[in-house]
């Protein structure tokens, strides 16, 4: 009986083991036997990336080094997120590019753009490039520049994120949108900012909802997956009584809208009934019916955010 009772304990400690180990597996982590046998964490971010000319290295997603020699305060430097999975050199390995943050051991939480490239000798990441202090994070993609945006977009990263209006003090959310688009320099690992032809077009502290009939350019995925409307006809207007309409490849669409913020809701949506082959009406509502907030960009954009910062969707 005793016998029993052990063994039963026993499987019951590697069950309990089980649970624990999965639990605690996250999605950027992988787990490898080292030299000795033994299981080890790996984050798929940890690398060497250059910050103000410093090397900085993450060691499972985090680094903590001295704010200076023998003193207690920290510069903490950690993997945020926002992972946008390409072949920055198109060796056809997929590489990353993602966002950290760093805390210097003042109020500051300072964000980065950097790459982490895949090759045969091994994880070679990138200088960082600075997105501000205290903003908020949003999306990057990648442009083919297939768009009617100009050419000097081909090819070019796109980094979305939130800032404050001139002279806002860091304790007001960030609400305007602003885009940096990136280009790698193979060679020195360093990045390039392209310029924006459109930059300063539209004052997007000025923008609102209402102020036009906004339409579908493209669909950003976190995961890369880039939507483009195959026909030309999605559209859609915020009417100033919290209606809006919407036009599609195939039906209308109505309903309400609510906003907070630059948080932003759709309900009560209705559509005409006909059917069309082909159509991307359904992948459209889902957008809308996805969405969680939304802003606006210097080159006269309106981008509504998808829910746990899986994509945006560009109009214009």
């Amino acid at each position: 009986m005793k016998k029993i009772f052990v063994i039963i304990l026993v499987l019951l400690i590697a069950a309990l083991g089980f649970v624990v180990y999965k639990f605690n597996f996250k999605n950027d982590d992988v787990f490898i036997k080292n030299n000795e046998g033994r299981i080890q964490q790996i984050n798929i971010h940890d690398g060497t990336y250059k910050i103000a000319g410093q090397n900085v290295v993450l060691k499972n997603g985090i680094s903590e080094v001295p704010a200076a020699p023998g003193s207690a305060s920290k510069v903490t430097t950690k993997y945020f997120g926002n992972d946008l999975k390409i072949d920055l050199n198109k060796d056809g390995v997929d590489d990353l590019v993602f966002i950290i943050s760093q805390e210097t051991g003042g109020s500051g939480v300072f964000y980065y753009v950097v790459g982490l490239l895949d090759t045969r000798e091994g994880k070679i990441g990138t200088d960082a490039v600075l997105l501000g202090d205290r903003i908020a994070p949003q999306t990057i993609g990648f442009d083919e520049g297939k768009t009617t945006l100009g050419t000097n977009r081909q090819g070019v990263i796109v980094v979305n994120y939130a800032d404050r209006n001139k002279g806002e003090d860091f304790s007001v959310s960030p609400t305007l949108g602003k885009s940096l688009w990136l280009k790698l320099d193979l060679k020195t690992m360093q990045w390039g900012e392209v310029a924006q032809n459109f930059e300063g077009e539209a004052d997007s502290a000025k923008m609102t909802l209402s102020m036009k009939t906004w339409n579908w350019i493209n669909t950003l995925y976190n995961d890369g997956k880039i939507v483009k409307p195959l026909r030309d006809k999605f559209s859609i207007t915020f009417n100033k009584d919290k209606t809006f309409k919407a036009t599609t490849d195939c039906n209308g669409i109505g309903g309400e809208y609510s906003v907070s913020g630059n948080k932003i809701t759709f309900s009560k949506m209705i559509s005409t009934m006909m059917y069309c082959d082909g159509s991307q009406e359904g992948e459209f509502n889902k957008m809308l019916n996805e969405t969680g907030s939304y802003m606006f960009t210097p080159k006269g954009e309106l981008i509504l955010l998808l829910k746990f910062d899986s994509g945006s969707v560009t109009f214009k």
